[in-house]
């Protein structure tokens, strides 16, 4: 049965206004391509945010230490693979995906009405991760506003400190020549009978350096266990409730504000960045650094090891925060036409060009800091927040004018989280507005509002005294397992259910009709390298899974449980939603997992004027809503 004409559209994306109120929405303009869901203003405010999105704080304190880790400059050639292999194709695919339906991760799953759960749990994690995440910028805040002093609070020993805390290694004991013999004497009797130790015999004594004490005794006040969670961090709490303060009043009026806040938020790190590194290659001992990172240290064989592979491509996976949620949600705001091909070759080119030039930036100043204290180069090398807030303010404490590098290092920081947090939360918003757009119409601003004090309220718990076990096991559990299951899901039922040819031709109404030669690396990748490569992560992720701990600490039995039903609550909603959609579908049990499996009858292009003749049966349910006309059920095949 063909569709009813309706009055109302004058043009692509323009409609007549039936309301009464005239009611407009801040997060869309008349100049809009879809003036009910909003465009971005222009390129630049989508590519930036996309930028800053993919580029986070795992490219800083992460990726270079994976490097130095795992062969130096050898670990760029799994690493670039892997971004072939895995990374791109995925990416391409979301961006694609959210352009193409202009629809947040839920609503997307129209494409494929079974695997709805699959976009509930990604914004569920996404959700959680929001959570945890404005609790770091929070920690970079706090060392922002420490920095703002002539002595940096963790150069030195000062009154917080104990009897461990020293700025130098001290000799415990070690081998000695006397008399022709060896012998094994402490540093009294060394010292004593002026001998030299033997190298390689020395033992230290264990100290702690003044910037871990710092971070663990006054910044976090950190307590003994989750056991202990203690009292409320008053200062963390404070930098918390000014990070969500700085994300509402970003996204207040959605992509219309955020897409220009980025322009300097996703911008300026690099700044920081190449000033930091032409600061370190300008110190004594920077080569040093440098050569641990990428240079005389690479070591071709460890190729042979499996674990280098799985950590590139989990770097990869994680860094281009694929199946996250937040790239379909930001391309959805894109116009229908957009090049979202070459968006996407584009943004994961700078993502990984990013994490290399960070190494340098990074490694070059732990270069120095080995030279100064005597020590080497692997044992000032971290990741983490042992890199973010122990081993590099270290290292800067030990630098003229310290405050000013401190403070850059973390204005850094803070900005590089800014980024990825805007576009979560323009995630959880995107989701809320295809669910209730008339909500979101009329209350945006203390929509926006309430979910940041919603969040806020439930991160004070990461702000406790045991609030980094929190943040460790939240990231530890949740961040991890359930990614993977989606984006094997998401890539599985794309390609094998919906159809990997009947993907192509949506993305080719988009960008325009390409060669088989175009299409044959991406259905390679599509239709086994990626789904392969996603699975063997996976399974190796579950064999080598092992209890979480937070340094020497380890979690108490509640706390793994915890850990397990944070990320079964992400999950669970994949086969509950699938039942749910197999009852209320009608026929036989194969009748109704057939029709689950089909696109819902208004899948397809948002704007009537983009889906031509392949979805010109598309039900376009707004209108039947706004016109009380009865839905006209239309024959997808």
């Amino acid at each position: 049965m063909g569709m009813l004409s309706l009055p109302g559209f004058l043009s692509c994306g323009k409609k007549k206004d039936f309301s009464l109120t005239n009611e407009k929405d801040a997060h869309s303009s008349d100049s809009d391509e879809n003036t009910e869901r909003g465009n971005w203003s222009s390129k630049g405010d989508y590519l930036l945010s996309m930028v800053g999105y993919a580029v986070g704080l795992g490219n800083v304190w992460r990726f270079p230490y994976l490097t130095y880790q795992n062969g130096g400059g050898a670990f760029l050639i799994p690493y670039t693979l892997m971004l072939a292999l895995a990374g791109l194709p995925l990416f391409f695919m979301e961006c694609s995906l959210g352009q193409f339906a202009s629809l947040g991760p839920v609503s997307v799953w129209r494409i494929l009405p079974l695997f709805q759960g699959v976009g509930i749990t990604m914004v569920i994690i996404s959700a959680f991760v929001t959570i945890y995440y404005n609790v770091i910028i929070a920690y970079a805040l706090y060392y922002l506003f420490a920095s703002f002093q002539k002595v940096l609070p963790w150069s030195d020993c000062f009154s917080w400190a104990d009897e461990f805390c020293s700025k130098t290694r001290i000799i415990s004991d070690c081998n000695a020549t006397l008399g022709g013999e060896i012998v094994h004497a402490n540093l009294s009797v060394i010292t004593s009978y002026n001998l030299t130790c033997l190298n390689g015999t020395i033992n230290y004594k264990p100290v702690q350096f003044p910037s871990e004490q710092y971070w663990n005794k006054v910044a976090l006040q950190r307590s003994s266990g989750l056991d202990e969670t203690g009292t409320i961090v008053w200062y963390l709490a404070l930098c918390l409730l000014l990070s969500w303060i700085i994300v509402a009043a970003a996204l207040f009026k959605g992509i219309k504000s955020s897409g220009k806040v980025v322009y300097f938020t996703a911008l300026f790190p690099y700044v920081i960045l190449l000033i930091l590194l032409v600061r370190g290659a300008t110190l004594e001992g920077a080569l040093d650094g440098i050569e641990y990172y990428i240079g005389s240290q690479s070591n071709i064989t460890k190729l042979m090891e499996a674990e280098v592979w799985k950590d590139a491509a989990t770097q990869i996976f994680y860094s281009l925060s694929v199946a996250w949620g937040g790239l379909v949600a930001l391309s959805s705001y894109n116009k229908f036409h957009n090049n979202c091909y070459s968006d996407a070759i584009l943004v994961c080119v700078t993502n990984c060009v990013t994490s290399v030039f960070a190494g340098f930036a990074i490694f070059s100043i732990l270069g120095h800091m080995a030279f100064v204290s005597k020590r080497p180069v692997s044992e000032v090398v971290d990741s983490g927040f042992d890199l973010a807030f122990v081993a590099y303010p270290e290292a800067l404490s030990k630098l003229p004018v310290s405050p000013l590098w401190s403070f850059l290092f973390f204005f850094m920081l803070l900005l590089l989280g800014l980024d990825s947090q805007f576009a979560s939360i323009e995630t959880l918003t995107t989701t809320i507005q295809d669910i209730s757009p008339r909500v979101m119409k009329k209350l945006r601003v203390p929509v926006t509002l309430g979910l940041c004090a919603v969040l806020f309220l439930l991160g004070l718990v990461c702000v406790t005294q045991a609030g980094i076990y929190w943040v460790n096991l939240i990231d530890h559990f949740c961040a991890g397992w359930g990614i993977l299951i989606s984006a094997v899901l998401e890539i599985i039922g794309i390609v094998y259910i919906y159809g990997g040819n009947r993907f192509i031709e949506d993305i080719e109404m988009m960008i325009g009709k390409k060669s088989c030669m175009f299409w044959m690396w991406w259905r390679l990748c599509w239709f086994f390298i990626t789904p392969v490569l996603l699975m063997a992560i996976l399974v190796w992720s579950l064999i080598t899974f092992s209890r979480p701990t937070y340094g020497s600490v380890s979690y108490p039995n509640w706390g793994t449980a915890v850990g397990w039903c944070m990320i079964i609550f992400c999950v669970i909603w994949i086969p509950v939603v699938a039942i749910v959609k197999i009852l209320k579908a009608e026929g036989s049990l194969v009748q109704r997992i057939v029709s689950c499996c089909r696109p819902a009858a208004n899948w397809g292009p948002y704007l009537e004027c983009h889906r031509g003749e392949r979805y010109s049966h598309v039900v376009d349910s707004k209108k039947q809503r706004e016109h009380e006309i009865p839905t006209v059920s239309a024959a997808v095949y």
